[in-house]
């Protein structure tokens, strides 16, 4: 199994957790996660990429996916602004949008902007496993925040072409 919209699908249903049952609460979740796989995540790491990464700093690049990021978090803003979670209890929708959050400075955004957003993020980082969860994988992003360094690991990373 590969993509992790899919696999927080799968996990949600095999153990009735954080996916609810009901169609149309599914449906509401669904909506989140997908909303996450096809734009907050692609957005954020292409503003990651132009903004962090890029060999070259290319001020459309910067300013285009910037300010794409700036319009995502302007729809969860809006989103919770009468509510706690994105898709009415805790789900699979915040687990899978909180990590594209969490590294906001990096994409150029400032969670006082959006202060329904700011709420939620705080919210989430009352989370014993969400905390847990962001304790496993900060090894890995330290590692990768020395990678704006690495010139080898970018060719790798960067240059990848079909076979």
């Amino acid at each position: 199994m590969f993509e992790s919209g899919a696999i927080l699908q799968y996990l949600g249903r095999k153990f009735g957790k954080f996916y609810p049952v009901d169609e149309r609460a599914r449906v509401e979740v669904d909506q989140w996660l997908f909303w996450q796989m096809g734009g907050l995540g692609p957005m954020a790491g292409q503003a990651h990429h132009f903004r962090n990464y890029a060999p070259e700093k290319i001020q459309y690049g910067i300013d285009r996916y910037t300010n794409e990021v700036n319009r995502l978090y302007g729809v969860m803003n809006k989103r919770l602004a009468d509510r706690d979670y994105l898709a009415g209890d805790y789900s699979i929708a915040d687990m899978a949008c909180i990590g594209w959050v969490i590294p906001y400075k990096n994409q150029g955004q400032d969670l006082d902007d959006f202060p329904h957003l700011k709420a939620w993020f705080e919210r989430l980082h009352q989370r014993p496993a969400l905390l847990r969860g962001i304790a496993v994988g900060k090894e890995e992003r330290e590692r990768q925040a020395n990678l704006a360094e690495d010139k080898e690991a970018q060719k790798v990373l960067f240059g990848q072409r079909a076979r």
